[in-house]
């Protein structure tokens, strides 16, 4: 589907505020409520818009340790499949393949190094999976999603 110029702009309102009302984002690309709601269904009917969802602080859940996790796996094992596995798991925050000898990278959130560390032998036990090498974050020294260093970063202001 080709995206215009409102139906990019009402997207880039959403990514900011997913809270903001039709009325709002309607003023701010010059349309009314009613003919941005149109569009937002139709890009959700469309897959443009996949759903919305909640920005959860993990330091909220307690999830305050980091892991970044290399998984090396076997054959020709397919991305695809790789991402619907991990994506079971709600401590993997995020996931990519990557170059060199590992197949993926996973960035991992727990509330502790044992819970880490539980999270790592579930993924290892997938069949898939040949070996995975890990490591744990001391601190984090830049946080682009966070430049305030808010949210646990080692920045300060």
């Amino acid at each position: 589907m080709e995206l215009d110029r409102l139906d990019r702009e009402i997207i880039a309102a959403l990514v900011e505020d997913a809270r903001a009302t039709y009325a709002e984002i309607g003023q701010q690309v010059g349309l009314s409520a009613s003919a941005v709601k149109r569009r937002v269904d139709r890009l959700r009917e469309t897959g443009t818009i996949t759903g919305f969802s909640a920005v959860v602080a993990p330091q909220a859940l307690g999830w305050t340790t980091e892991a970044y996790v290399e998984l090396f796996c076997q054959g020709k094992t397919k991305p695809s499949d790789i991402g619907v596995a991990v994506a079971r798991f709600p401590e993997v925050v995020a996931a990519a393949t990557i170059t060199g000898e590992a197949d993926a990278l996973l960035h991992i959130r727990a509330t502790d190094v044992g819970h880490v560390e539980r999270v790592i032998e579930r993924i290892a036990a997938m069949p898939f999976v040949v070996r995975t090498k890990s490591s744990i974050v001391l601190s984090r020294l830049v946080d682009a999603a966070d430049p305030t260093g808010r949210n646990g970063s080692a920045i300060s202001g």
